[in-house]
């Protein structure tokens, strides 16, 4: 094995490591801005869902991103003697993130198929799903539903085999992302249901349509691609498991080229999607902070008017204050000048520009819109009244 080789093996592990670190401070420091308490008070919840929306799609890009930089810099191996002859001379016998093909055999025996016993595999998926139609309250329609009533997985141990006969056992198949079986029988057993049965389906809004079973397998002599840690263990055996530090397991029956190229499309669709909610997100929070302004400004004037109100009219009692009488006692004038809204208090202000005096500044900060309860004219500006 060459030196330049194996610095290169080490470079890459370096810098996958420091692409590992800076994705899980990125998506730490966004969760502390998230949650921050303040941010909350002042944005209320829908901001905070709306962020939980751009955090949840902004981390499914970065992990998407950070496969993508893993596999266009994983090293491709052929699975030969070689590569056992590589691991001993890299750190801990270990690769952390590798590329492997090969065909795959089982170790010891294997699963036949439940429907077709001429296809033998050694690992199986069979699900039951009951397709049904569920009635929608919101957008009063029957809509299609499925739900999986039953699913049984059978797993044996494998390998996958090169050229020679060096092989590489998989650990931890169900672990591993990635489409790496195939549907090799599906049916669809339609529902009957009688009169009963009918009536119960319009009550409960849910009407069967049947039963589908699948059953998939990964067949034997598959070409398999294998994505994950390639390990050289003590007793000289080679195995592909999860990788050590928390990225992406993959198997699948797809090339290595078409794997990635599908991951390119999927990190781009989450990119938009990630863009658009951060828009959307921001949208959300501006329209929210504006309503808070505005709020905010009109209470603020409410303040200061009413502040302006009793200034003049602490003015106007102080220049009438030895002709007016005690306003406890309600007398003929009182009874003339009542407020024509709460018809509690005197009427002890003058709507601008429209000049009526019928009501008091207390039922006027009431009003739900600044007009004149009897003309309807907007009001500009309000002046206290003295009723001596």
């Amino acid at each position: 094995m060459k030196v330049y080789e194996v610095f290169k093996l080490n470079l890459f592990y370096l810098y996958n490591n420091f692409c590992l670190a800076n994705r899980c401070v990125f998506i730490y420091v966004s969760c502390i801005l998230m949650n921050c308490k303040v941010f909350s008070f002042l944005f209320g919840c829908c901001g905070s869902r709306e962020d939980s929306l751009v955090l949840y799609k902004s981390e499914r890009y970065l992990v998407l991103h950070s496969t993508i930089l893993f596999f266009q810099n994983a090293p491709h191996f052929t699975i030969d003697a070689k590569l056992k002859d590589l691991l001993k001379v890299t750190p801990e016998t270990c690769l952390q993130y590798a590329v492997i093909e090969g065909h795959v055999k089982p170790v010891d025996e294997h699963l036949s198929s439940q429907f077709k016993k001429e296809i033998v595999g050694v690992l199986q998926k069979i699900t039951l799903k009951e397709h049904r139609l569920v009635w929608s309250g919101f957008s009063h329609i029957w809509m299609d539903d499925e739900r999986i009533l039953h699913q049984r997985v059978n797993t044996l141990p494998f390998a996958l085999a090169g050229t020679d006969r060096t092989v590489v056992r998989v650990l931890s198949p169900l672990e591993a992302a990635g489409k790496y079986t195939e549907v090799t029988y599906e049916k669809f057993n339609q529902a009957s249901y009688g009169l009963g049965d009918l009536l119960g389906q319009y009550v409960s809004g849910v009407k069967p349509k049947g039963h589908l079973e699948i059953e998939e397998m990964l067949k034997v002599d598959t070409i398999l691609t294998g994505v994950g840690e390639l390990k050289l263990n003590t007793d000289g055996t080679l195995s592909l498991r999860p990788p050590s530090d928390g990225s992406q397991y993959f198997l699948s029956i797809a090339d290595f080229d078409t794997l990635q190229r599908e991951h390119d499309s999927m990190a781009a669709w989450w990119k938009a999607l990630a863009v658009a909610s951060a828009l959307a997100g921001a949208a959300v929070l501006l329209w929210v902070g504006l309503r808070y302004y505005d709020r905010w400004r009109v209470q603020a004037k409410k303040e200061q008017d009413r502040k302006e109100f009793a200034r003049l009219r602490a003015e106007a009692e102080r220049q009438h204050a030895n002709e007016a009488g005690p306003r406890a006692v309600l007398d003929g004038s009182y009874r003339e000048n009542i407020c024509l809204i709460c018809l509690s208090e005197p009427r002890d202000c003058v709507l601008l520009d429209c000049g009526h005096v019928c009501c008091c500044y207390l039922c006027f900060q009431s009003l739900p819109q600044p007009k004149c309860p009897i003309c309807r004219q907007d009001i500009v500006k309000v002046l206290p009244v003295y009723h001596p």
